[in-house]
Order: C-alpha cells, then sequence, then structure tokens
C-alpha cells in the first residue's frame, strides 16, 4: 500500500495546482494500482481506495467518470462508496456500467435508484443478470415500455406475483412485451391465460413457438383452453362427459383428491375441475357448475369448504372460471376472508340445502316423474 499512499499524498497538490489533464491521469493510476491489486487487498485497503476515488470523482469530467464506471463495475471488491456514487449520477452514460454489472449495490441502493431516477436508470437495473422482487416490484411500477420488454426477458428477475400480475396487465396493450412475458417459466399459469385470451392470434402463434419445449405441450393446452373458455363463456354448455370418465377412473384408483383439482384448475381444464369437485362433494354436475360459474363470487366457497379443500386451491379455482368472472386483488382478499370464516359444517349443510332445492324443482318441472 506504500504507493497507495503516496498518491494520496499527491491528492492536494493535484487538485490545487494541477491541470484537468493531471487529475485525470492521476484518477487512472489510482484505478490502475487499484484493479491489478485488488484480488489481494482487504476491507482497510479497499477503505483507502474508496477514500481516494469518492474524492478524485467530485471534481473529474464525465468522460473520466464513464471510463472509471466501465472499469469497476464487474469488480467484486470494488470500492463500495465509488460504485454507489457512480450509480446515483445524473448521467446514464456514468450509471449505467455499475447499475447493470456491479455486485456492490445492494437491494435498497437499486431500490432507492429506481425510485427517484428517471427511465435511463431503469433500463440499467431492468437488464442486471439477478434481480429480487422488491426491486422489480418498483421497475413494474414507474417503468416505461422498454423497461417493461427488458424485464420480461430477464430470466434472473424474480417477480412477486402482483408484480407479473402488472406485466400481464401492461402486455395486453404492448404485443412484444406479451411475446417475451408470455415464454416466461415463472409466469402462473391463470396469468399466461389472462395473456393469452387478451393476445392477437399471431402473438398466441410467437409464444408458442419462442416457449421451452418442455413448456409448449402446457402452453398449447391453455390456448386450447382459452378458445374453449370463450366458446363457453358466449353461452354454448360445457360438455362434461370425458371429464366424468376421467374422474371416475381416478376416483376408482384412490387418485381424485385435492392435488388433482388444484391440477386441473392450474391448467385450466375447467370441465375435469367442476366434475371432480362434483364427484367429492357428491352433487350433480349440472349444480356444481351452476356454483362455479354463478354470477356470485362466494357461491364456489361452498363446495369447497364442504370437501375441506385449502384455500391456495380455491384462488385457483376463483382464477380458472374465465375472464368475464375474474377477481381482482381486493375481490380475491374479501374471498379469503370469507372461505376462512365459513365452516365446513355449515358449508355442508347449505350444500345439502342446493342438493334438496334441486331435486324439488326437478319433481316439480313440467313432464318431470312424480317422487
Amino acid at each position: 500500500m506504500t504507493a497507495a499512499n503516496s498518491l494520496i499524498a499527491e491528492l492536494e497538490d493535484t487538485f490545487t495546482h494541477g491541470s484537468r489533464e493531471k487529475r485525470v491521469e492521476c484518477l487512472r493510476r489510482i484505478t490502475d494500482l487499484f484493479l491489478t491489486s485488488a484480488q489481494g487487498l482487504d476491507d482497510e485497503q479497499i477503505a483507502v481506495f474508496d477514500d481516494v476515488l469518492c474524492y478524485l470523482i467530485k471534481a473529474i469530467e464525465t468522460r473520466a467518470l464513464v471510463e472509471l464506471s466501465k472499469r469497476i463495475a464487474p469488480v467484486g471488491t470494488a470500492p463500495v462508496e465509488v460504485v454507489r456514487h457512480l450509480a446515483r449520477n445524473d448521467d446514464v452514460a456514468v450509471a449505467e456500467p455499475v447499475l447493470l454489472q456491479s455486485p456492490r449495490l445492494l437491494n435498497d441502493d437499486l431500490i432507492e435508484i429506481a425510485e427517484s431516477k428517471g427511465q435511463g436508470h431503469l433500463r440499467a437495473i431492468s437488464g442486471r443478470a439477478q434481480l429480487d422482487e422488491s426491486v422489480t416490484d418498483v421497475l413494474v411500477r414507474r417503468g416505461d415500455s422498454e423497461v417493461l420488454q427488458t424485464l420480461g426477458a430477464n430470466a434472473g428477475a424474480r417477480f412477486s406475483e402482483p408484480g407479473l400480475a402488472t406485466l400481464v396487465k401492461h402486455a395486453e396493450s404492448d404485443q412484444k412485451l406479451a411475446e417475451k412475458v408470455g415464454v416466461r417459466s415463472d409466469l402462473p399459469w391463470h396469468l399466461l391465460r389472462q395473456l393469452v385470451s387478451k393476445a392477437s392470434s399471431a402473438v398466441q402463434s410467437r409464444i408458442l413457438s419462442d416457449a421451452p419445449e418442455e413448456n409448449k405441450q402446457e402452453i398449447q393446452r391453455v390456448i386450447s383452453s382459452v378458445s374453449s373458455a370463450v366458446t363457453s363463456e358466449l353461452g354454448t354448455p360445457r360438455n362434461y362427459v370425458k371429464a366424468q370418465r376421467l374422474v371416475a377412473h381416478q376416483k376408482s384408483v384412490g387418485q381424485l383428491n385435492e392435488a388433482a383439482i388444484m391440477d386441473f384448475a392450474r391448467t385450466i381444464r375447467v370441465e375435469e375441475m367442476v366434475a371432480g369437485l362434483a364427484l367429492l362433494c357428491s352433487a350433480s354436475i349440472e349444480l356444481i357448475d351452476d356454483v362455479v360459474f354463478s354470477e356470485r363470487k362466494d357461491a364456489v366457497l361452498v363446495p369447497c369448504k364442504a370437501v375441506g379443500l385449502e384455500w391456495s386451491t380455491v384462488q385457483a379455482i376463483l382464477k380458472a372460471r374465465g375472464t368475464r368472472r375474474a377477481l381482482g386483488d381486493g375481490d380475491l382478499e374479501r374471498a379469503k376472508a370469507d372461505y376462512a370464516k365459513l365452516t365446513a359444517p355449515t358449508a355442508q349443510r347449505v350444500l345439502r340445502y342446493w342438493q334438496v332445492r334441486e331435486t324439488t324443482s326437478r319433481s316439480q318441472s313440467p313432464g318431470a316423474e312424480p317422487v
């Protein structure tokens, strides 16, 4: 560190009497010294470089700062305060290299910058190799279309479900974003269904074409189910013949359980979902179809609670019902609270009442056999 200490002594003279070129040369020499010895430095020695470089960059022109940012951005032991100063520079050319690459920036740094800086800074952050949910939440909320497209294509970016839901909402009016988000491996099936249902056939085809091979079969199933669901929502009755055969077989081999219902709901196989729930409830297909697709948001909670389904499964069922009956975040929170308050005995009594009413209604209809 003798060389570094001697350079520190030169600073006052450099800034008092030196030219712009001399200051830049001083910065370059200290940067060179740091980079050639970075691997062998301890925290205390790195802190010395941090102090020296922070002092220097206060009076250095932009071009030199850009060079410094590019040189130290990928260095895992780069002086922390220098990196933080560069990342907060208003000039995107200075900030971009460290925002994009530096491992020395913490989530708190990235969140602060994403909250306070412009789209250029946000675009740089959105391209980082790894991004935490807390950071992407801010980027999704504040970012423009270019930021969102970069995020959508970033496999190392992690998202909260609200963050992904916001991306999907933006993708409804942004075909490029839709194509990028549609092939993400972390996109839940109910959001993929929402995305595909609003996308043009051309975008659907590109999503299917660009998806990983292991996902293509499921994506094709979602695209097909969306077409079926749209037809159903327009008034064409659902056909439960094949679904009833499937779930009856599952029950006979002990495989009709909550996990099966969850799988049907997540993959938007609504006929199998309804048929399976009806069989678990010992209720008619017609009754459970009416309940699941009722305009009342709370009706479906009754058969689900009657057979003891977890909320995660109930939520998947609610999301699989179709775009016309889609629930907002507030509706889901209220439904979750109602489901927690509803007891299994009460749900079972209500379900039995509905079954009796259904039987009575059929017996009183014209042409019905007398009971």
